[in-house]
């Protein structure tokens, strides 16, 4: 049974700000920069727990790429993004994270990394930005209920460290509770439940940047392959609909690596729409076949007759995948040189330039770095970042409809609007 515990008089907040992860602090300490009392609500013990492990513990902080191409990057609402990326954009970010002392490297795909190569130091740099700026933050407190009265904001409710409830009434709401993805950093979907009870639409969430589990017989061969420099197409019922290029790797998860990431939230919704969907390897995307058959023929020339087919494939992909590859072909490993027919050379080419998985599920919201869906960027006014149906209540982050690829564009999209709903401007 809940307990309850009368609130003592306080100085009452200008704004509540639910939720402490990247956009939650961003909104706080801006709101609170610009002369706002601000308390900041977080469910768990430490604020940033998502972020301190994003980037395999790196944290790609944002992307460099230009205005136009960073557009092209979010999957979902981007003309939405667009008004609060134009007032707080990838150049900006890096200019508040630099003078929050924490020094970046730009690497190779434009992807902006603390050059420490430690994700605490954003953590705590956000952190450090509310703090310095008088933010109140009150750790293991759940926010159970936002308040209103008719269509505008008047409060939360919540329970304390201790598992009162409380309530504090506060004439403006910032929601920035994250998704689903890594439900052990906090990320479990309240913010979801809020906006529903308060007449929101929510659109269906699901996994993105997830891995894809493949039905491919050899897959289970291939755990911990990682292959660089490889193109990938995904068909969805018999269509390419997606090519990118980079790094793909294999583990107990599934296909994961940048390339498969990239392609999963397109993989994600045919699957739950009941599709077709397989994913195909160019593992040499820079030779053509002809100039790969001429390689082929150069490798075997300067190799005994006597030689395993094994020997063959070494020279042709990483050590991990000469067994999986071997077995794909049907050859064994062992088979002298000599009796390789020239149908099987061109059966590995074939294979070498269009490997097939079969794409039969996704893994889940554990292991997906962002979720797609969320609260409908219909019902939030994209200048304000507050809900179009209740008045002094705002959303920031992935909370919202908003995702996008891998490479920095999903962190960004917290920035920019944590930092537009901390402006608490009234939309129009």
């Amino acid at each position: 049974m809940e307990q309850t515990e009368t609130t003592a008089v306080r100085q009452p907040y200008d704004v509540i700000v639910v939720g402490a992860g990247a956009a939650g602090m961003m909104a706080a300490g801006t709101a609170a920069r610009n002369g706002r009392r601000v308390l900041l609500l977080e469910k768990m013990e430490k604020s940033g727990r998502k972020v301190r492990i994003t980037g395999k513990g790196r944290c790609n902080v944002t992307n460099a790429r230009p205005p136009e191409d960073f557009a092209a990057h979010v999957r979902a609402n981007a003309s939405f993004f667009a008004p609060a990326f134009a007032e707080f954009d990838n150049r900006a970010t890096i200019r508040f994270f630099e003078r929050m002392g924490v020094k970046l490297d730009i690497e190779r795909g434009d992807r902006v990394f603390p050059k420490s190569g430690k994700a605490w130091d954003i953590a705590n740099a956000l952190l450090e930005f509310c703090v310095e700026n008088g933010v109140k933050i009150e750790y293991n407190t759940r926010v159970t209920e936002i308040m209103t009265v008719g269509s505008r904001v008047f409060g939360v409710r919540y329970l304390n460290r201790r598992g009162f409830v409380r309530k504090e009434e506060c004439p403006q709401v910032i929601v920035c509770t994250g998704g689903v993805s890594y439900p052990a950093t906090g990320s479990t979907g309240d913010g979801y439940a809020f906006a529903a009870d308060l007449g929101h639409t929510v659109v269906p969430v699901r996994p993105s940047l997830t891995p894809l589990v493949t039905s491919h017989p050899q897959a289970k061969y291939m755990d911990r392959v990682l292959l660089r420099n490889v193109r990938a197409t995904l068909d969805i019922d018999g269509e390419t609909v997606r090519e990118e290029f980079g790094e793909l790797g294999f583990s107990e998860r599934g296909i994961d690596g940048a390339v498969a990431l990239r392609m999963s939230r397109d993989a994600v919704d045919a699957l739950i729409d009941g599709r077709s969907v397989k994913l195909t390897l160019d593992l040499k995307p820079a030779l053509a076949d002809e100039v790969l058959r001429e390689r082929i023929r150069r490798e075997i020339a300067e190799m005994q007759p006597t030689e395993f087919f094994a020997e063959l494939l070494r020279k042709l992909v990483p050590k991990p995948l000469v067994m999986p590859l071997a077995q794909e072909l049907d050859i064994h490993s062992k088979c002298y040189i000599e009796k390789i027919a020239d149908g099987q050379i061109e059966r590995l080419i074939r294979v070498l330039k269009g490997w097939v998985f079969p794409i039969a599920d996704y893994a889940p919201f554990e292991y997906a770095v962002v979720t797609a869906g969320g609260v409908s960027c219909d019902e939030v006014d994209p200048h304000t970042m507050e809900s179009l149906k209740i008045r002094g209540l705002y959303f920031a982050g992935e909370v919202l409809d908003l995702d996008a690829d891998t490479g920095g564009y999903n962190l960004q999209i917290a920035f920019s609007t944590g930092r537009m709903a901390g402006m608490l401007k009234r939309r129009r």
